[in-house]
């Protein structure tokens, strides 16, 4: 499989994925405490609420960035597996200017962070 494959199937994957969804997986991947760090919530506790069906809704902001960290999470773990996606997020990256993809997220970087991830995916396929 092509990168461009993976990169469009992981896109695919959250596309169609509602946002309660996507925090459940999230939060069942990185925790909850970094899925509320990577959309800016002051709340550690607030994407267990985001997850339920009766829960509030993220605001958009904040949808924003759950869905950039799900395409991301998407594309590291398909190529490198959950563990090392998971240092992945939370280590320096020297794509994001030495922040890590989580405070990166936050900020709505998706370019870059898309671009960061890209690269570690190749990075993975060349050896």
């Amino acid at each position: 499989m092509s990168i461009d494959s993976i990169v469009g199937a992981a896109y695919g994957r959250t596309a169609r994925l509602g946002i309660r969804e996507i925090v459940r997986q999230l939060n069942g991947s990185l925790g909850p405490t970094l899925v509320a760090a990577l959309a800016g919530a002051k709340d550690p506790k607030i994407s267990y609420r985001w997850a339920r069906t009766d829960g509030p809704e993220p605001r958009d902001e904040a949808q924003a960035c759950l869905v950039l960290a799900h395409r991301a999470w998407q594309l590291v773990a398909d190529v490198e597996g959950d563990h090392v996606a998971r240092l992945w997020f939370v280590g320096a990256n020297p794509y994001l200017g030495e922040v890590s993809p989580v405070e990166a997220i936050s900020q709505n970087r998706a370019a870059e962070v898309m671009a960061a991830a890209k690269a570690m995916v190749e990075d993975g396929f060349a050896g």
